[in-house]
């Protein structure tokens, strides 16, 4: 497998989580990760900062540039891709990690969380690629990556939680809309999501200690998004990956090591039938 040391990986909500195990996994090749994230100060109930992650992805073995990050703010996206620029010479890759999410039906999602998933996952992601393009375009073997679901029209995936299904798949359409955009100019365009749900704190707060074993570690979707990077660009593009189908493909035969407990039954991800 190719690697990526080097390339300039700006990454959205790379303090924790899936984000982080990218980064590290890309860290360990030397490559320089702009860690964009909003947490700067520890949080009372999720683990990690942009400045702890950019502690681990040094001593990975990459560079890091720990970023004070709100994707909603088209001045502060606009201000950390021109820092990005300035402190390591382009952006190669954009990774779009950054999401909100909140299970739950029209008559109880407030209008306050339905916005802020929207401009999180849907605008957040729109705004983060608008800004790196320009610079992606300049690449070697450039990629855009998005942490975001198969385009699955079954009504069973909006009954329960219809706004945050529209905002997710507003990352996926962004995905279905840009690699045909700029599929001519060398830029791929692809999604990432997980067969199995990952621990993470979301998952934590969401399922608890139950569903987080019957969970798998976020080392699966950093070694698939690895895997996806290192290809080229040119004939890679438009693609809505799966974690475990992706490593499949590159030769990966036992995923037992990704479980948190290989003893208990994986829990399937929303949107897959």
């Amino acid at each position: 497998m190719a690697s990526l040391s080097g390339k300039v990986i700006f990454i959205t909500g790379a303090s924790r989580g899936i984000g982080k195990a990218i980064a590290l996994r890309a860290a360990a090749d030397g490559a320089k990760i702009v860690v964009a994230a909003k947490t700067a100060e520890p949080h009372p109930k999720l683990e990690g900062t942009i400045f702890s992650a950019a502690e681990e992805i040094e001593a990975a073995g990459g560079e890091a540039l720990p970023l004070v990050v709100d994707v909603r703010s088209e001045e502060i996206v606009e201000g950390a891709v021109k820092q990005a620029v300035e402190r390591f010479g382009g952006i190669d890759i954009c990774i779009n990690n950054a999401s909100a999410i909140m299970l739950t039906g029209t008559l109880h999602t407030p209008m306050k969380r339905f916005d802020l998933m929207h401009q999180v996952n849907t605008r957040g992601t729109y705004l983060v690629s608008q800004k790196c393009l320009p610079h992606l375009l300049k690449a070697d073997n450039p990629h855009i990556l998005n942490l975001s679901p198969p385009l699955n029209m079954n009504p069973r995936w909006f009954r329960d939680h219809v706004a945050y299904t529209m905002a997710k798949y507003g990352m996926s359409m962004c995905v279905l809309g840009m690699s045909e955009e700029f599929k001519n100019k060398g830029v791929a365009v692809n999604a990432l999501w997980p067969r199995t749900v990952i621990a993470t704190a979301a998952i934590d707060m969401l399922g608890g200690d139950a569903m987080m074993r019957r969970a798998r570690k976020p080392e699966i979707m950093a070694d698939a998004a690895h895997a996806i990077l290192t290809r080229e660009a040119k004939g890679c593009t438009g693609n809505f990956f799966m974690d475990d189908e992706v490593l499949a493909e590159a030769g990966v035969e036992d995923f037992s090591k990704y479980a948190v407990d290989p003893s208990r039954e994986l829990t399937p991800d929303l949107f897959l039938d």
